[in-house]
Order: C-alpha cells, then sequence, then structure tokens
C-alpha cells in the first residue's frame, strides 16, 4: 500500500533535520531502486512523486477493463532487478513472475517478409539464411565485436562512474578498443552487406533514444546483453514491476509521497540542504537524488549562480533523443497471430531517421513498435480481447510540429499502415484508446524538448561527457535515469542507481560501545 500523504496539511512545517536522510525526486525505475539500496544502506529515504501513481515513464492506464503500460515494455538484464531483492533478503522471482520471450522480436520489412530474433545462436544464423544465405557466417563475427563491446562498455565502463577527467583518460584505451568513434551502422554494415540484415543489427539504440546512424557502436552491447540474459515480459505488465518495487521500499523503511511535486532545489555555498515543494513545504536533506528529467533538473530546479557545468546555453545547445508518439487501444477480436513484440520497418530507413533526428520533421514513411502484452497475459484485457500499443519515434518539440492539429491525421495514418500490414479490420474493432504525443513528454513526465529518452547517447555526450551521476559542481546532489551516465533504457537506468552506491558515503551510524553518531565523509572526500 502506497503512504499517500496529505502535504496540505503540512504547509510551511519543515521536517527534521537528519544527517542519515536522502529525499528523491521521481518515483521511476531509478528513483525507486536508488530508494531501495539506501534503505538498504541505512539512510531514512522519502521519494516525492509529483504524479498519482509511481513508476514515472513506467506508469500504467487502466480503462474500460484494459491495462496500457505507459511505456517501458522490454525487460532485459534481470540481474540488476534481483539484486535490489537481494539486498533485503528476499527473492525478486517470488514476488514477479517474469516471462521469457521466444522470439525476442519479431521484425516485419515492407515487403511482408520478417526476420525473428531471439537468443539462439542457430535459429538466429536460421533466420540469416532466410534473407542472405552466403553472410551466415557474418553473424559469429558481429556477435564476438558485440560482446566486446558488452565486456568492456557495459561490464566495465557502464560500471564506473565518471567524476574527474581521470576517469575520462583511464576510459580511452577501452574506446579506442571498440572503436567507438563508429556509428553502430557503420560496425553493422562492416559485417552484413544485406540492407535488411544491417537494419536487423542496427535497430536497437532505437530503443534508448539513438540514431542508429550517429550513435557510437559501443551500443551493439544490446544484442550480447540479450543473448546472455533474454528478453523478458513482466506479468500484470511492467506495472506489477513497479508495485513490488515500490512494497519492497516501503519494507525497508522507506516513504513514497504522492501527488508532491518539487518546486526547488536548496541549495548555499555549492552544498545542498534539501527541498522546496510546490505547496510552500521545506525538506531538509543533505543528499537530494533527482530522477527526474536531468536537463529538465538543473534549468527549473537549480537557480543559475550554481550551475557552473550544466549552464542553460550549454543545456540547449546539447542532443536531445528522438520523442514519441504512442498510440494505446483495445480491441474486441483477438490478434492471435501477432507476437508479443513486433517491429514494423519501413522502406526507408535511412531517410526516416533523417527526418527524425535532424530535419526534425514527420516523414510519410513509418517504423514501429507493436506491444501486444495479451500474447503473453491474457488478463490484460477484457475476455476475448486484445491489449496493444504501438508506438512511432518521432521528432522531439524542436521540430516545432502542431500535435494539437495533425495528431488525428497521424493516428490515422498509422491504423492504415497497420490495417495494411498486420492487422487487418482494426479500426471496426478497436473499443478503447488514447494517444501520448511529444506535448504529453513535455507536460506529464516534464522531459526537456519533450525528449523521451533525455539527451541522445552520442559518443560526445555519453559517459564522462553526460551529466554525473554526481553532480560536478554541487556537494549532496545526485542524478538517477535515462539523463545521467549510462543512459537510458530499464538496464541502463537500473544501472545508473546502482552507480550511486559508489558515490553516495554510508550514513551515520551509532556504535553500540560508544553509543555516539560517527559522522560520515562529505561526498567530496570520497
Amino acid at each position: 500500500m502506497n503512504k499517500k500523504i496529505d502535504l496540505e496539511k503540512n504547509i510551511r512545517k519543515k521536517s527534521r533535520y537528519a544527517s542519515n536522510s536522502a529525499v528523491i525526486i521521481g518515483s521511476g525505475f531509478g528513483g525507486l531502486a536508488t530508494g531501495i539500496r539506501l534503505q538498504a544502506k541505512g539512510y531514512k529515504t522519502k521519494i516525492f512523486e509529483r504524479l498519482d501513481q509511481p513508476g514515472g515513464r513506467a506508469s500504467v492506464f487502466k480503462q474500460d477493463g484494459f491495462t496500457f503500460d505507459a511505456g517501458p515494455t522490454i525487460v532485459t538484464a534481470p540481474f540488476l532487478l534481483e539484486e535490489l531483492w537481494e539486498l533485503a533478503g528476499k527473492k525478486f522471482s517470488n514476488a514477479v513472475d517474469l516471462r521469457r520471450m521466444d522470439p525476442f522480436y519479431r521484425i516485419r520489412f515492407d515487403d511482408g517478409s520478417y526476420f525473428d530474433y531471439s537468443g539462439d545462436h542457430e535459429k538466429m544464423k536460421g533466420e540469416i539464411a532466410k534473407i542472405a544465405p552466403d553472410e551466415v557466417s557474418a553473424y559469429d563475427s558481429f556477435m564476438h565485436e558485440a560482446e566486446k563491446c558488452y565486456s568492456l562498455g557495459y561490464e566495465q565502463l557502464g560500471n564506473f562512474p565518471y567524476n574527474s577527467v581521470k576517469d575520462l583518460f583511464d576510459s580511452v584505451p577501452s574506446m579506442i578498443k571498440m572503436r567507438a568513434w563508429q556509428s553502430i551502422y557503420q560496425m553493422v554494415s562492416k559485417f552484413f552487406m544485406n540492407d535488411k540484415l544491417r537494419r536487423v543489427f542496427s535497430f536497437h539504440p532505437l530503443l534508448i533514444g539513438g540514431n542508429p546512424m550517429a550513435v557510437t557502436c559501443v551500443y551493439s552491447l544490446i544484442a550480447a546483453l540479450e543473448r546472455k540474459y533474454g528478453v523478458h515480459s513482466a506479468m500484470g505488465g511492467t506495472t506489477s514491476i513497479i508495485s513490488e518495487m515500490v512494497k519492497l521500499f516501503e519494507q525497508l523503511g522507506g516513504e513514497l509521497v504522492l501527488n508532491s511535486q518539487v518546486s526547488k532545489i536548496n541549495i548555499e555555498n555549492r552544498k545542498v540542504l534539501g527541498l522546496t515543494l510546490q505547496n510552500g513545504t521545506v525538506v531538509d536533506s543533505e543528499i537530494v537524488i533527482s530522477n527526474a528529467d536531468t536537463a529538465w533538473t538543473y534549468q527549473n530546479l537549480i537557480d543559475g549562480e550554481h550551475r557552473k557545468t550544466w549552464t542553460n546555453k550549454k543545456l540547449s545547445q546539447s542532443k536531445y533523443s528522438m520523442s514519441l508518439y504512442v498510440w494505446y487501444f483495445g480491441t474486441k477480436k483477438k490478434y492471435d497471430d501477432v507476437l508479443h513484440h513486433t517491429i514494423l520497418l519501413g522502406p526507408k530507413y535511412k531517410s526516416l531517421l533523417k527526418n527524425i533526428f535532424k530535419l526534425k520533421s514527420l516523414s510519410k514513411e513509418f517504423s514501429l513498435y507493436l506491444h501486444r502484452p495479451t500474447a503473453t497475459d491474457p488478463s490484460l484485457a477484457p475476455e476475448g480481447c486484445d491489449s496493444f500499443y504501438v508506438l512511432s519515434p518521432v521528432p522531439n518539440l524542436e521540430g516545432n510540429i502542431d500535435w494539437t492539429c495533425i495528431v488525428e491525421n497521424y493516428k490515422s495514418s498509422i491504423l492504415e499502415y497497420l490495417e495494411g500490414s498486420i492487422l487487418p479490420g482494426l479500426g471496426k474493432h478497436i473499443i478503447s484508446e488514447r494517444q501520448m504525443t511529444p506535448y504529453d513528454f513535455r507536460d506529464r513526465y516534464l522531459a526537456y524538448n519533450g525528449a523521451a529518452f533525455g539527451m541522445e547517447p552520442v559518443l560526445t555526450q555519453s559517459a564522462w561527457f553526460r551529466p554525473h551521476n554526481k553532480s560536478e559542481d554541487i556537494e549532496g546532489l545526485f542524478f538517477v535515469g535515462a539523463g545521467t551516465h549510462p543512459g537510458a533504457g530499464i538496464p541502463g537506468v537500473l544501472t545508473s542507481a546502482k552507480l550511486l552506491d559508489q558515490v553516495i558515503p554510508k550514513p551515520e551510524k551509532v556504535t553500540a560501545e560508544q553509543g555516539q553518531f560517527i559522522p560520515r565523509r562529505t561526498v567530496y572526500e570520497y
């Protein structure tokens, strides 16, 4: 049960200052994972969530008997979730029922052919053989490079916080070994000549907001990560993971406060003092962690005088990820031949990416992700019905597209595309629907420029060049989530929470012998 507190009764009432306290802004995967880790570490942690439910981008919509996960649906690296339960002496598998997908995705091409992408080495070779028999051997070579990037880019560099220029220089040899200056599309093209296979093995960055033509080849590690740990779905939807994380956090003594927007991070002499909420309540704490959008946090919650690194000018000059158009719909008909995860690739891959990331304009072509969770869990829809969402990558709000005017026409175009490809007769079977546009990412999730995944994960905005987990300028301020290192996606966000274990010191504690507080060192003494 979430602890919902009526803060209006406590306006202007200051929380008692406690040096072992920590406050977190936002209850997404990153905020909840950080809260669990801090509670296990000995902190008294409070999470403030501006929405009426936990989860952030991983919240849920329930209507007309349908359950729609609002955001992430692809669960990889389950060991990162298992670690959280282990901190409390519990088992993740006793709380959440994860089901492994087989195949991971069905990738459908515009000509109607498809590629079933899985973690089975021989099956993958068989799929390649259907498209380009003479390129089967290239798969071994590609996966060798992907596994090297996983070892160097994720296991080593991804699990290391970048707090100094020395950290950057220490990573250079690994970057050279991975040829990190290459885009993932360039890397894939060295192994595969067939255009379809180039698209199959380069699309992954789109799942974390990146342009395959520009994102570093380090992100080929996703292919190795998926093969090693699988792609999973949670019974009850991703929201069931969020609910169980909240339960675990509260069992450890943490407190979640819903409907509570932070208006300012209080800072004095380069040190965090706590938060001010929108209703005027002041919450004192030496430790503040933001799981809100990083760029939005810097620009809206921290006065410019305290920001030497992430100034408004630098934020405005940074590159941001694409946004998304998402259409959630429930049907009175079941489409049994549609898998849980389907990726529909349009005929003009390069020009679509150019429109989204460079021209910031809508393309007449589509590449879509179609989610049908009822393929695995029928309970997410009324009996005899199906639950879907379709996701279309679109430009962020730098594109100056008036979504209020064009959203219905855009939906109609997607409906026509789906009816002509994978969901015949769809329009007459829809009985429940809702939509999200880049405006919702800006207004509901406070995403800078409506970017769905924070800063774009190009090389010059990765690792040390990305906003640090520990603020470069302000003592006691930390960041977790898609906008900080290592980046977006459930594994990236959960890893960012894990990295905070390395940079947030243990709290004060009382020894039985002395009965006295042993002061912890400040974060900048580590």
